[in-house]
């Protein structure tokens, strides 16, 4: 799965590059205000524009996600989102990475690794 998620992150990243864009949101007119302690005891602050934030994006970036997405379909997966493990299931199960996907059930969870890799456990098969 691994290898053709690459694949296809490949094959998306050619057919949609990275197109980033500069964008600045729009400046903030702040307005002149007067402030008053007393009688007679007024100053006026000037008003002042603050310029707007300059920021990059990636314009192709949703189009990748489709094609790629595109892509693992063709292959025949589909997505699908599991919860992390809970530690009391975690901890009746040999810790092992997914080599092969098993099949899924209602129960399934993960536990992620710190290379990256993963472990699918299905509570009603573990042991």
């Amino acid at each position: 799965m691994q290898t053709e998620t690459t694949q296809c992150q490949v094959k998306a990243l050619k057919d949609a590059p990275v197109a980033t864009q500069i964008r600045q949101s729009p400046p903030i007119y702040y307005p002149p205000r007067t402030y008053c302690h007393g009688p007679g005891q007024c100053y006026t602050r000037p008003g002042w524009w603050e310029p707007g934030r300059v920021y990059s994006v990636d314009a192709n970036a949703g189009l990748r996600k489709r094609v790629e997405a595109q892509c693992m379909a063709q292959k025949g997966f589909r997505p699908v989102s599991l919860p992390p493990c809970r530690q009391n299931v975690k901890s009746q199960v040999t810790a092992r990475r997914t080599t092969r996907l098993p099949a899924l059930a209602g129960n399934s969870c993960f536990v992620k690794f710190d290379d990256g890799s993963f472990q699918i456990i299905t509570p009603a098969q573990a042991g």
